[in-house]
């Protein structure tokens, strides 16, 4: 975006017919007597996979929900207004795959200034805890933070470890650990917030028996009618095996991997097995993280008409500040590798709310829907990404988070406080 739009972003406000100067990033406008709306999302490119609108569109919001999309909606009808234009408006982002059980699991980062804070109103921790860990992250997470947090229950009862030379004991090498029984009870009393079951099967992780691991993480989610994901790359059985094994619904994380156990046989063709699988249901999901990630995999899967099902960051705190940063950052990578910005978003709205037992109205902005909303600007110049591999490419464009509201609430704004949900 142009410096003088981003000026007027920040700092042009309507209060009736007047313009004032404010310090907040927020554009709110204040309309004195009665309103029909409580909050106007004015003259933004409205991209909303879920109903086909890339356009202007104008977004009402009352209370906590979506009241109405259309085109020039009255700024005199709102107590609030956010001046839009030259901006993207989407959904607010679900990140299917990050780590934020913060301070206690060896990944875990603080989740507002890493998601709401950057345009993504839902996230799901995936695996960060298991039944031992997880009442944990329900109180201290789930419960306390402005981000709305869900949870995929790792097989092992102690969660996910992280490997070092101080530590190469990952957290299935024992499976002992590997308990269907305390998952399923674990998922039984807290089915509002727990979506699924987590699994790694990487060779330091499972070690040779990650089929066995996958058997059991089977059982549970079989018993509990929910998906799997499954983390893929460097296992000892070959990903046919692991693929024989997965159901319509379940997900293959890391699914764009660069190192050996991926989607690619050795001579960069798509596995049949991979287009089976993903033709009976299974969904492919990024999960760039620290080491998962490859331009080089994403560019001959592309190119052979295999695109993700999902975009995922698998933020934590050894990616953080870099390569991953964050969703935007992701997004901006596939955008880069040539997809659509309306193909990027449903990636991280509408497919993601598809992907798990999201409570209804997550990433679309229908009338009706909750009132989940991010405002980004779409930056042009010369960027650098760079992959989990140290692989670096060039793109022209990079969305920026500028602002966020959840269930009707402005993240951020003393004059719109957020509420948790």
């Amino acid at each position: 975006m142009h410096s003088h739009s981003r000026r007027r972003f920040l700092h042009r406000i309507a209060l009736g017919s007047q313009i004032v100067t404010t310090a907040s990033p927020w554009l709110l406008s204040v309309q004195s007597g009665p309103a029909r709306y409580d909050l106007l999302i004015r003259g933004g490119r409205l991209v909303d996979p879920s109903q086909r609108i890339s356009g202007e569109r104008d977004v009402a919001i009352q209370g906590r929900g979506v009241a109405q999309v259309g085109e020039r909606i009255p700024a005199s009808s709102a107590r609030h207004v956010i001046d839009a234009r030259g901006m993207i408006v989407t959904p607010g982002l679900i990140d299917i795959h990050v780590h934020v059980y913060d301070g206690v699991a060896p990944l875990g980062i603080p989740a507002d200034p890493n998601c709401i804070a950057k345009g993504v109103t839902t996230v799901v921790d995936a695996g960060s805890s298991g039944a031992h860990t997880f009442p944990g992250l329900r109180k201290y997470v789930i419960n306390a933070v402005d981000t709305r947090v869900y949870a995929l229950l790792n097989i092992s009862v102690v969660g996910q470890s992280t490997l070092s030379e101080d530590n190469p004991h990952g957290e299935l090498l024992d499976l002992r650990y590997a308990n269907p029984k305390l998952a399923i009870r674990t998922i039984e009393q807290n089915r509002d917030v727990i979506l699924g079951i987590k699994i790694r099967l990487t060779r330091n992780i499972a070690g040779v028996h990650d089929l066995a691991a996958l058997k059991l993480a089977r059982e549970a989610s079989d018993a509990v009618g929910l998906p799997l994901m499954v983390h893929i790359g460097g296992t000892a059985s070959p990903v046919p095996a692991i693929l024989a094994m997965l159901k319509k619904g379940d997900v293959i994380t890391h699914s764009f991997r660069g190192s050996p156990g991926g989607i690619l046989d050795g001579s960069g063709r798509i596995l049949p097995e991979v287009r089976k699988a993903v033709e009976g249901g299974v969904h492919l999901d990024i999960g760039h993280g620290a080491g998962s990630f490859s331009f080089d995999t994403a560019e001959k899967a592309m190119r052979q008409e295999l695109l993700p099902g999902t975009i995922s960051s698998d933020v934590h705190q050894f990616n953080v500040n870099g390569p991953v940063f964050d969703l935007a950052t992701t997004l901006s990578k596939f955008l880069q590798l040539g997809m659509t910005l309306e193909q990027v978003i449903e990636r991280a709205s509408t497919n993601a709310a598809a992907t798990f037992g999201f409570p209804k109205g997550l990433g679309t902005l229908r009338a009706g829907a909750e009132a989940d909303v991010a405002v980004w600007a779409l930056d042009e110049g010369r960027f650098e990404f760079t992959d989990s591999l140290g692989s670096k490419r060039t793109g022209n464009r990079k969305l920026r988070p500028v602002a966020t509201v959840k269930a009707g609430k402005l993240y951020g704004s003393a004059s719109i406080p957020v509420v948790r949900v």
